[in-house]
């Protein structure tokens, strides 16, 4: 049996990918855009947040954002409530972008899913956001722990 993690990964890999290639020449790279689409949709949001809504660690985070103020994409403003908080805003250059990556979003699903009959299509869509959940409430746990 092939293995699921396996499978899982080179998809993930094949995806970035994907978006590299499409997204050549706007100054972004694959694994930035889920930053982007959750930064337009939650102007403001501190990086911690930010971290834990993407399932990516800080320091990832951090970096990523960092290129991306530097590209124009992200201001970083300090909370006028906490200093040490960052605040972060998409600028009109993420805003313009963004429905270049939800396309991209829509392509990609296509592509995979093809040859997919709309019966087959549902299914593979409920057990993957089932699978999602699990692997969400795993790292919520933990992260509750800690």
């Amino acid at each position: 049996m092939p293995s699921f993690t396996k499978n899982i990964t080179t998809i993930s890999r094949c995806a970035n990918q994907f978006r590299s290639d499409h997204l050549e020449g706007t100054g972004l790279r694959g694994g930035q855009y889920s930053l982007i689409t959750n930064l337009c949709r939650s102007p403001g949001i501190s990086q911690e947040e930010l971290s834990k809504l993407t399932y990516m660690n800080k320091s990832n985070v951090a970096r990523h954002l960092a290129q991306l103020e530097e590209n124009g994409f992200v201001t970083r403003r300090p909370s006028s409530s906490d200093r040490r908080r960052m605040l972060v805003y998409p600028t009109e250059k993420a805003q313009a972008v963004l429905p270049i990556i939800l396309k991209l979003h829509q392509e990609w699903r296509d592509y995979l899913t093809e040859s997919f009959t709309p019966e087959e299509l549902e299914i593979f869509s409920s057990l993957l956001e089932r699978a999602a959940i699990r692997a969400k409430e795993y790292v919520d746990t933990r992260d509750s722990k800690t």
